[in-house]
This record gives C-alpha cells, structure tokens and sequence, in this order.
C-alpha cells in the first residue's frame, strides 16, 4: 500500500479537525452535557492548571472553542462537589492524564495501572513518595478523617507542619492528601472556586468503573494511546506518548500494535523528518477558519516541538523565566486565525479595575498585520465580555501593539 503523502498545510487540517476546532462551536446559548461530551469525545481530556492570571486553563481551552459560553453551567458539569450521602456519580472525574487533568469517568479503568504504580512508590514526585514512607500514620489519619466526613479540602483537615520552597507552602495534609490521590485511594468530589475536595472513590466513581478490573498495562497503553492518536489526527510517536505522559518503551509497544491493528496508518508530511502517523478516521477539512487565543495549556500545544513543526511556531511558556530575561511576556497566548499561529499576546485579567490588560503583542513574520490585529480586536473583545471586564488596555511593547490598539479603540 502506497504511504498517503500530505503537506503541512494539511497536517494542521487534520490536527485542528481532530481538535474540536473545526468548525469552532461559537454562539452557542448553553453548554450542557451533550456539548462536554462531543468535546471530551474528540480531546480526551483537559488539562487543569492553578494559574490564574487570566482564567483557570481549562476555562481557556473551552473558550477557545465554544467562545463566551457559560462557565457556571460548565461548573455543575465537572466541579459540583457531591456530599457523602449524595447518589449522584461523576460523569468526569480528575487525576493525572496529561498532569493533572479532568477526563470522562469512563477512562478510569485504563489508568488504574498509574495508581497502582503509585501505590509502589512508581511514578510519584519524590518527594511525595519519600513522605509517605516516612509518614504513613499521617496518612491513615486522614484517610480516616475523609472516610468520617468526607468530602474534605485542604483546609478542613488539621494542619500539620507548614512548608515552604519548592512545595508552594504545602502542609503535611496537604502533601499526604496528593499522594492519597496519585494512589487512588481518594479521588476529586468537585471544587468550590479553585479549591479541590477530597472524598473515596466509592462515593464519587460510578460502581461500573470503580470495580471494573483494572486493565493489564500493555491494554491500558494500547487504549490510551489510541485515545492520544484519535485527539491528534495526526503525529509522531512523540506527540502521542506525550498526551498521557506515557513511558517510552510502553508507548512504543502500543504503537507496534496500533499500526498491526490498522488503528493507525503511516504517513508522510512535508518537511517533517520523524516517521509521522494519521488516526484511521482522521479528517482533512477542505479549509479553516479558526480563530482563538490558546492558553499555555491548551491540548494543541502541549508538545511544543509538535506546534513547531505544524505553525512553524516556537513557543515556550515564560512564567517561570525572570522578568527581565523573558522574550514575549509572564502569560503569553498564541492566537490561532485561520490554521496558522500569527501573534502572540501577554495578557493579564485586571479584575481590580475591570480592564483586560494586553501587556505586550507580537506579530509573526509576513502577516498581514491589519487584517491580524482586526480579528484579535475581536477576540479580545469577546474575551473580556466573557470574564466581565469593561475595557480593553493595549500597552506598547510588540510590533503588532499599534495595530492591535488603533482596532480596540475602533471597535470600542
């Protein structure tokens, strides 16, 4: 059979089909579960990160596909913090797929085989494993503690020991409630705000997968890995291993037999050297109009060297770089028009003075810079309506800046 060959052009076709972009749900009056669904049915997951500068990642990473939906409703569908006594199950449960994500409970049996690693002290930040070892009194109490009267965060739990440095200033409580987690033995009942609550998985997790056996590893892998290349549509074994942060010789065995199964097909992309694969269903989108600010952790462009191989578009995250090393900014968002990534932007939710702050904007070479900083106007303008801010401010910093900030104040 003769390899399909496919320009890069292409490629992002299929990558932003597979991706829930196209077509992009924008005007929608409510999100409900169908809507979560048909989501979840093409991502997989989402990715949860404490960053608030602008809006928690996952609430970005929707935006960016459904537009100014409403974040309460999405609340009640992933976050609803369900007390002990409740009957009502998850739907979406929280645990560790792509760092710290929500997935559909479905996916719980295939990553049963990460909590029992992690119950051998495999997998787990170090540590949080050498605490455990050390602690393990500490552990049953609090186990205890949820079992009695549960659902718990943080906060309702005695605080034993502060710490400080690379631990954020966690507890002991803290730290024993995330290896409790890592392992299984208890899971997320919902948030209040961005506070997580703790309860047992029996009280949380649907009977149906709670006690369905765990899969062996090498059909958990297998499964997820076919999950990672349906949510692609296109990749490199890299860009697949990465979606569940999967081990590379587990990884490289699923993919053997994807390819045995025909799950996956071979397939060449213009200027791409590694061997490439494409999902069986995998569609190609005569066009794209996208149009979307990515947050830092939306799924597109998780894998850095994979948005630089598709946008020829290197993008690295600089929250952590000191201020006066960084290159484009603290929060920076790639904007997504068409099926290209043509600006980026640091952007910042002043909530005090009710102003979307746009820190700095920086165009990519050969864009047609009018037409690009009238459709971020746009988006922005959609953005701060969504978050409930009044106005729109445009410093100077970036070569896009001037543009970005004379079609603000007309479309103002």
């Amino acid at each position: 059979m003769t390899e399909q060959s496919l320009s890069k052009a292409q490629a992002r076709r299929i990558a932003l089909k597979a991706q829930g972009f196209l077509p992009q749900r924008r005007g929608l009056k409510r999100i409900d579960r169908r809507h979560l669904d048909a989501l979840f049915d093409q991502l997989t997951l989402l990715q949860i990160d404490s960053v608030n500068v602008l809006d928690r990642a996952h609430y970005l990473t929707l935006f960016a596909r459904f537009g100014a939906y409403d974040k309460a409703a999405v609340d009640r569908l992933l976050h609803d913090v369900s007390g002990p006594k409740s009957a009502r199950k998850k739907d979406y449960f929280e645990y560790w797929g792509h760092e710290a994500s929500v997935m559909p409970v479905s996916l719980y049996p295939a990553l049963k085989w990460r909590m029992e690693r992690a119950c051998q002290h495999q997998g787990v930040w170090g540590k949080l494993s050498r605490y455990a070892k050390e602690n393990p009194q500490v552990l049953e109490t609090i186990l205890k503690d949820i079992a009695d009267r549960g659902p718990l965060c943080v906060s309702d739990l005695e605080k034993r020991g502060g710490r400080s440095g690379a631990w954020w200033g966690w507890n002991d409580s803290k730290i024993a409630l995330e290896f409790l987690f890592w392992c299984g033995h208890i899971v997320a009942a919902g948030r209040q705000g961005f506070t997580r609550y703790y309860d047992l998985p029996e009280r949380v997790i649907p009977s149906d997968y709670l006690e369905a056996p765990a899969l062996d590893e090498a059909t958990a892998h297998r499964q997820l890995m076919a999950l990672a290349a349906k949510s692609h549509g296109i990749g490199t074994e890299k860009c697949l291993r990465d979606y569940f942060r999967l081990p590379t010789a587990e990884a490289r065995k699923a993919l053997d037999t994807l390819l045995e199964e025909g799950i996956i097909e071979p397939v060449s992309v213009q200027g791409w050297d590694a061997p490439t694969y494409i999902y069986k269903d995998a569609q190609l989108p005569a066009r794209a109009t996208c149009r979307a600010l990515l947050a830092p952790f939306d799924s597109l462009i998780w894998y850095r060297d994979r948005a630089e191989a598709l946008f020829d578009f290197r993008y690295r995250i600089e929250i952590y770089v000191p201020k006066e090393k960084r290159q484009f900014g603290y929060y920076v968002l790639p904007f997504l028009m068409g099926d290209r990534l043509v600006a980026r932007l640091d952007l910042k939710a002043n909530r005090q003075e009710s102003v979307l702050e746009v820190f700095a904007a920086h165009g990519e070479a050969r864009i047609d810079q009018g037409k690009v900083a009238e459709a971020l106007a746009q988006e922005l303008a959609l953005m701060a309506q969504w978050m409930g801010l009044d106005s729109i401010r445009v410093g100077e910093r970036g070569d896009l800046a001037g543009s970005l900030s004379v079609s603000v104040r007309q479309l103002i």
